[in-house]
């Protein structure tokens, strides 16, 4: 019987990071992130900084985050 869903050989969850250029407005680093984030808002698309972790921007996210139903592709 094959598993649906087998257990992740990863020993951490991570999320993958898209570099964006510029710079922080709070630390002048030039090491820019864009990713989704989980907050007790709900999801939120957010750029923020590698170095201080300082919001550049925030905009609401898809509804159930990475959950895609079948009933949104029709």
């Amino acid at each position: 019987m094959a598993i649906a869903h087998p257990r992740p050989t990863e020993p951490t969850v991570s999320v993958h990071r898209e570099p964006v250029d510029g710079t922080c407005r709070r630390c002048s680093a030039a090491e820019l992130q864009a990713y989704p984030v989980l907050t007790e808002g709900g999801w939120f698309d957010v750029v923020k900084c590698a170095n201080c972790l300082h919001d550049v921007s925030r905009t609401p996210g898809p509804l159930l985050g990475p959950i895609e139903l079948l009933a949104d592709r029709i």
